[in-house]
């Protein structure tokens, strides 16, 4: 077997690149044997960073720290990188200088895996700008895909459920029954699955839990990554900017 590709994983939200780094662990492991994975090389700085920019919709300033970030991978010797954080692709898909290293996208890899298993209208779940902003529009669109979110007042709680508790690693009760709540009234607008696209909604949200087929974006993501370091999936090309024009 030729040698692995080193993937280089981008942290903004903490627990979703946890996640992500465990997966792509545990994927190598059952596909290259006991105690056996790519090597992967995780850095990036505190979101705290990023949050008022955020807020702005400064989406330049985000797109920066992200470039410092992905230079900090590259010198590591990373191949390509995956920024686990849905959001943050609002960022990179923004105009600017190339980054350093190619990116794997994850709306793409949503995307591809939600026209693979033959999805006709997906609920988009996540945090408020990416339920309201250009990353699964583009994604589903460009596949012929419908989607939808919750209204608008959904929206904010299950935001602040991100921001407040999942991103900090709480995890509530009460939370998880709003989040099962939405999905079942995405069910009844017609969906037949739901894109978790903020990364941490997997640690509550599950096919177990789930009223509708679900789209675990971080472990997909995570998966596409082993993918192009096993030379099963093409390495990725796209390096910032709008994608799919």
């Amino acid at each position: 077997m030729a040698e692995a590709k080193h993937i280089g994983i981008l942290m903004h939200s903490a627990e979703g690149a946890l996640l992500c780094h465990r997966t792509a662990v545990h994927e190598g492991i059952r596909r290259m044997g006991p105690h056996n994975h790519p090597k992967i090389t995780m850095s990036g700085r505190a979101m705290r960073h990023a949050l008022a920019a955020w807020e702005a919709g400064d989406h330049a300033s985000i797109r920066a720290l992200f470039a410092e970030d992905a230079e900090a991978l590259a010198a590591a010797g990373c191949d390509f990188f995956v920024l686990p954080d849905n959001s943050a692709h609002i960022a990179l898909e923004a105009a600017g200088d190339p980054l350093p290293l190619p990116c794997l996208h994850i709306g793409e890899v949503v995307g591809d895996i939600a026209a693979e298993r033959g999805f006709a209208k997906v609920g988009v779940l996540g945090t408020r700008w990416t339920m309201m902003g250009p990353v699964y529009a583009g994604a589903f669109e460009r596949r012929g895909i419908g989607w939808t979110t919750p209204e608008a007042a959904t929206q904010d709680r299950l935001h602040d459920i991100i921001m407040d508790e999942l991103c900090l690693g709480r995890f509530e009760r009460e939370s998880i029954a709003f989040y099962e709540r939405a999905i079942e009234g995405l069910a009844e607008a017609g969906c037949d699955a739901v894109a978790l696209v903020c990364t941490e909604i997997p640690l509550i949200i599950s096919e177990e839990n789930s009223a509708l087929p679900v789209l675990d974006s971080t472990r997909l993501l995570a998966v596409a990554a082993v993918d192009v370091a096993l030379g099963e999936r093409p390495m990725p090309s796209w390096r910032g900017g709008p994608v799919g024009g």
